[in-house]
């Protein structure tokens, strides 16, 4: 069994395999099992595969819940192979474990013990986190001996704008003016934006530069639009192509030469592996990665030998995350009945008795049967720790609505609120009406010169304290669990071309609660009160910011991954207190390793800090001055040195 992440890169590797497989003329029979796989190919594959290709996804939806139709292949599955490794962390490496944690139960129920085999791209714990992911000891083959033409690696940061400030020119409009200026020389170029808003936005922009030679491609999209993508890139049709982390992963798409990366993708995995998709097969190719004014891509474009020379980052996963869990133990429970000392994560006969109590399962004679009528992996998205997507609706022409794409539960208000731009190939759709309660979008497409972004406000809640450690009189770092409570209260009309703010308007949707970890340091009552606390709240600010974008320094995580509220005298301390949360229901681990890694973070900003060129803060470090005040710069820098003293003296 061979599993890649996505559809798309199983389709495209089973090409490869299917040469080798001619090649070989030894009667293999190799197939492709996924969502658009016939289903007389399917009866044929389950009878006759030897090697069968598929995704996360199919292995969680079609095959484990179907194993009594896969007897011949669990009775003989001998290799599990597992590509682009490092691509399975947080939420949906989490989930990805307890899929694996089934697959396992069934293959040892068909008497098969198969040995599993990874490849990834370089991290921090390769070993550690392998293990953690198949749940089995591992060992390591790290001498890489695989070929690669010749690499320029630009690092562009763009020109100071206003130097009081420290605003740099826009990072989308920078990259926008070097893809321009590569397709129209001839060069076939890929694009990388962090974002959908961010990949349409660039993707307005240069097709209306260069009309029918640039195409989008993320998520969203169709598998028959991304095909033809694809196939267009091949052959050489579309000189251009603006994407998510989409095309991040080895899915063929022909003899780029040059690939422009708006803003640091979060990891040096990633970044690497998008600068590879340019130069395949031993051809020179050149990558700019234009950074964006945040503190994280400053930091990379100042340290090059940061990105260069080593891999600090770490993926996490936290498969025992309960939520996740219980989803998996009701699935593994539907497709074999548990027994007395069978484990499958922590606290099984807790979570097993728990299902019982809700009538989903049935306990008889020591083993807990499925009694439930629903069918449980149907209802569960390994992408998500929690479910219930929203789906958007197209109603531009009338008696014709199709499905656009989806939305998670928690990016539903600052994406598909009411009045909201939808941005989706380019063309722009308005939300006319958002049904909350059937999670439904109804959008029409509009032409108009802007695109929306939305403010959220936070407040966050201690529940339980798990770990604490002092760090000097009155100053404390714990981790813990928390609720959070966030709340879309307006949203403000972003200008194309300039990015002004040419508008706004209110959000009216009901407030939003998540259950969470999260790390939290507190400083002492000494800084408080020589501060002051408008000064403290600058310093606050400022140090939340910087702490916030550096921490994907060490994880293997998107800043948006994490979430930071600042309270100066905070409900359970009574003092000045940062804290950092999972942006995930029940936590994936981040703020767990920051917790480990609390010290060398706060080096980390204070360095920093001090190397930004800027006079009173900028976003390129603390924040900007409107935020955090005129001498928000220095406030932050006196609480880091606060926080910090009591190491050092």
């Amino acid at each position: 069994m061979y599993i890649f992440p996505t559809k798309a890169l199983a389709y495209d590797q089973m090409k490869e395999l299917n040469t080798m497989i001619e090649a070989l003329d030894r009667g293999i029979k190799g197939y492709t099992y996924d969502g658009d796989t016939p289903p007389a190919a399917r009866q044929m594959i389950r009878r006759a595969g030897h090697l069968v290709v598929t995704n996360p996804d199919m292995l969680h939806q079609a095959v484990l819940p179907h194993h009594t139709k896969w007897v011949k292949l669990f009775e003989n599955l001998r290799c599990i192979v597992i590509d682009e490794l490092h691509a399975y962390r947080g939420v949906f490496g989490s989930h990805f474990a307890n899929v694996l944690r089934r697959l396992k139960r069934i293959c040892r129920h068909y008497g098969s013990d198969p040995q599993f085999i990874m490849s990834s791209a370089t991290i921090a714990n390769p070993l550690e986190f392998a293990e953690k992911l198949v749940g089995e000891p591992v060992r390591i083959v790290d001498n890489n001996g695989a070929p690669s033409g010749e690499k320029h690696f630009v690092f562009f940061n763009p020109p100071v704008a206003n130097p009081a400030l420290g605003i740099r020119r826009s990072s989308l409009l920078e990259a926008k003016t070097l893809a321009e200026e590569l397709i129209q020389n001839g060069v076939q170029t890929i694009v990388f934006a962090r974002s959908r808003v961010r990949v349409e936005v660039l993707l307005t922009y240069l097709q209306r530069a260069l009309p029918g030679k640039v195409r989008g491609y993320r998520g969203g999209y169709l598998p028959i639009q991304r095909r033809k993508i694809e196939e267009g890139l091949r052959k050489g049709e579309i000189r251009g192509v603006v994407s998510t982390n989409a095309l991040e992963l080895g899915i063929d798409i022909g003899e780029l030469e040059a690939c422009v990366i708006c803003g640091y993708p979060g990891t040096i995995a990633s970044t690497w592996q998008q600068a590879g998709r340019a130069g395949r097969r031993q051809r020179a190719s050149v990558t700019f990665l234009v950074a964006s004014s945040n503190p994280l891509d400053q930091y990379v474009i100042e340290h090059p030998e940061y990105f260069l020379k080593r891999t600090p980052e770490h993926a996490l996963i936290q498969p025992d995350n309960l939520v996740i869990l219980v989803n998996h133990i009701k699935c593994a429970a539907y497709e074999l009945p548990f027994e007395e000392g069978d484990e499958f994560g922590v606290a099984t006969e807790e979570v097993l008795d728990f299902l019982v109590e809700e009538r989903i399962l049935h306990r008889s004679g020591g083993r807990w049967y499925w009694m439930d009528q629903s069918f449980p992996a149907k209802e569960i998205s390994l992408r998500s720790a929690a479910q219930e997507n929203f789906v958007i609706i197209d109603i531009s022409e009338t008696g014709h609505h199709r499905v656009l794409g989806e939305v998670d539960r928690f990016s539903a208000p600052t994406l598909i609120h009411e009045e909201a731009i939808y941005l989706h190939e380019g063309i722009q759709y308005q939300v006319e009406k958002l049904d909350y309660e059937e999670k439904k979008a109804f959008v029409r497409k509009v032409d108009v010169d802007y695109y929306t972004d939305a403010n959220l406000a936070v407040q966050l809640r201690v529940l339980e304290m798990e770990r604490t450690e002092m760090d000097g009189p009155n100053r404390e770092r714990t981790m813990g669990e928390v609720t959070v409570n966030a709340l879309a209260t307006l949203f403000k009309k972003i200008k194309f071309g300039t990015h002004e703010n040419i508008g706004s308007g209110p959000i009216h949707l009901p407030e939003e609660e998540m259950h969470t970890t999260a790390y939290w340091m507190t400083a002492g009552e000494e800084i408080a009160s020589r501060l002051g606390r408008e000064d403290l709240q600058s310093g606050l600010v400022g140090l939340s910011n910087v702490l916030s974008q550096l921490a994907p320094l060490y994880l293997m995580c998107d800043p948006r991954d994490l979430g930071v509220v600042t309270q100066v005298k905070a409900t359970l301390t009574g003092k000045p207190t940062i804290f950092l949360y999972d942006k995930y229901p029940g936590g994936v681990g981040l703020s767990e390793k920051l917790f480990e890694l609390h010290r060398e973070l706060l080096h980390t900003s204070r360095e920093h800090i001090h190397r930004c060129p800027c006079e009173e803060g900028c976003p390129s470090c603390t924040g900007p001055e409107e935020e955090i005040g005129r001498k928000g710069k220095a406030l932050t820098l006196t609480l880091l040195n606060s926080l910090l003293e009591e190491w050092e003296s």
